[in-house]
C-alpha cells in the first residue's frame, strides 16, 4: 500500500490504474489517502459502507473512494391496485430533506383508507435518436422516407445486438439538412439506455450504408435523455404510467384536513395555472421529491428525475368527495443493471418485491413504475392538503428543517 501511494505522489501510478493491481478494497482506502493529503480534507467518514464494492468498482464508479450515505425512510402501509404492482408497499425513500417521508406516509395513508390507488401503464419505450447530416433538403427527405419504409430490416440490425429487447418504431424528424431517426424500444425489465444506445449504433451503421447519409452523433438529442423537453411530456419516454384515488369528503377532512373544493382549488391554481405561467413543463406539486427518493433508494439513474418529474396532477370534484390523479409521461426505472445490483439499492428493490427479471419479463420494472406513481400520488396528496390548509410551514417547523 505504501508503495502505491508513493507511486500516485510521483506519478508513476495512475488513480485509475489502481485495481489493476490491488484487491478493490485496499485500491479504495489507497486512492482515498492519497485524496486527503492532496486535498487537506478529512475523508474518513466516507470509507464507512456495508456494500460489497467488487461489483461496484467494475460496473457502477470509477476512481472510488468511499461512499456516501444517504438515510432512507419508509412510508406506508401503502395500497396499490395496479396491473403488475398489487398489495399493500412500504415505499423506501432516501432522503436529506425532512418532512418528505412524513409527508409521503400520510398521503399513502389517506390513499390506503381509500381503498388504494389505481395504476396503469399506458407506453413503454425507451428512446435513442441519432442525428445524421444529408447533402441537402432533398436528400434529407429520402433518408427519413427510407428508415420509414424499412422498419424491419432496422429492428434486424438493432436486435442482433441484444437477446431481449426489441425495436417498437422509428419516428424520423427532419431540421434542414439533419435527419433526426427516433428508435423507440421495449427493453423489457432493464431501464436500458445501454441497451438502446448499442442497438442504435447498429442501425446508424446500416443507415449510412444504404442512404449515404452522414452520422453525426449517436445522441441527437431528441431521445431526449436527462434533459426537460416537451417532446418526453406529450410522447413519453420509458413508462407512461397513471395513479388516481377517489377520497370521500370524510377522508379529506379527517386525513388532509381540508375539503374538496378547496383541494381542486388549489391544485387548479397552484399545479396548473401557476406551472402554465411559469412554462414549467410538468403540472404537479413536488413529483421530484418523491422521484428522487425512490431511484436513489432503489438504484436508478438519478438524472432521469428530470424527465419523471415531468408529471401532471389533476383534482376533480366529485359527488361526495374529490379524485385526484397524477399522470407521470417519462418514468425511466430498471430493476437488472446499473445501481440495481449493489447491495443497499437491491435491499430495497427486494423490499417492494421487484428485484431482478421479471416472469414473464419485463413485469417487475413495469410494476416499479407503477409503485413510483403511486408513491407520486401520495406525495401530491399530502402536499396539497398541507397548502389547502395552511399547515407546510408549521409542518416544517414542527420537523426542524429550517
Amino acid at each position: 500500500m505504501d508503495d502505491a501511494l508513493a507511486r500516485l505522489k510521483n506519478g508513476t501510478l495512475k488513480l485509475y490504474a489502481l485495481e489493476a493491481e490491488l484487491p478493490p478494497e485496499e485500491a479504495v482506502r489507497v486512492r482515498r489517502e492519497y485524496i486527503e493529503g492532496e486535498s487537506g480534507a478529512d475523508l474518513g467518514a466516507l470509507g464507512t459502507f456495508s456494500i460489497g464494492i467488487d461489483r461496484v468498482v467494475k460496473r457502477n464508479i470509477e476512481n472510488m473512494i468511499g461512499a456516501v450515505q444517504v438515510p432512507v425512510g419508509v412510508a406506508g402501509p401503502l395500497q396499490i391496485n395496479g396491473e403488475y404492482a398489487s398489495g399493500t408497499y412500504w415505499l423506501p425513500l432516501a432522503t436529506t430533506e425532512g418532512a418528505l417521508v412524513a409527508s409521503a406516509n400520510r398521503g399513502a395513508s389517506a390513499i390506503t383508507k381509500a381503498g388504494g390507488a389505481d395504476v396503469r401503464v399506458l407506453a413503454d419505450a425507451m428512446t435513442r435518436a441519432p442525428v445524421f447530416a444529408a447533402r441537402d433538403i432533398v436528400h434529407a427527405k429520402g433518408v427519413a422516407d427510407w428508415a420509414g419504409a424499412h422498419l424491419a430490416d432496422l429492428a434486424v440490425a438493432a436486435e442482433k445486438t441484444t437477446s431481449r429487447g426489441k425495436l417498437l418504431s422509428v419516428t424520423p424528424y427532419v431540421v434542414g439538412t439533419n435527419v433526426f431517426l427516433r428508435c423507440a424500444y421495449d427493453t423489457k425489465d432493464a431501464m436500458g439506455m445501454n441497451m438502446a444506445t448499442i442497438a442504435t449504433a447498429e442501425i446508424a451503421d446500416l443507415v449510412e450504408a444504404e442512404t449515404g447519409a452522414r452520422l453525426v452523433a449517436l445522441s441527437g438529442n431528441m431521445d431526449v435523455d436527462k434533459k426537460p423537453a416537451a417532446m418526453n411530456l406529450i410522447e413519453g419516454r420509458g413508462k407512461t404510467v397513471v395513479a388516481g384515488v377517489h377520497l370521500s369528503d370524510e377522508l379529506i377532512q379527517t386525513v388532509l384536513k381540508t375539503d374538496a373544493k378547496t383541494l381542486a382549488a388549489v391544485n387548479y391554481r397552484k399545479n396548473l395555472v401557476g406551472s402554465a405561467r411559469a412554462g414549467a413543463l410538468g403540472f404537479n406539486a413536488h413529483a421530484a421529491n418523491i422521484i428522487a427518493a425512490l431511484y436513489l433508494a432503489c438504484g436508478q439513474d438519478a438524472a432521469h428525475v428530470v424527465e419523471g418529474s415531468s408529471a401532471i396532477t389533476t383534482v376533480e370534484e366529485t359527488e361526495g368527495g374529490a379524485y385526484v390523479a397524477v399522470t407521470l409521461p417519462a418514468v425511466q426505472v430498471g430493476t437488472v443493471g446499473g445501481g440495481t445490483g449493489i447491495d443497499t439499492q437491491g435491499a430495497c428493490l427486494t423490499l417492494l418485491g421487484v428485484r431482478g427479471g421479471g416472469e414473464p419479463e419485463g413485469t417487475h420494472a413495469k410494476a416499479f413504475a407503477e409503485i413510483v406513481s403511486a408513491g407520486v400520488l401520495a406525495g401530491e396528496l399530502s402536499l396539497l392538503g398541507a397548502l389547502a390548509a395552511n399547515h407546510l410551514a408549521r409542518a416544517h417547523k414542527q420537523l426542524g428543517r429550517g
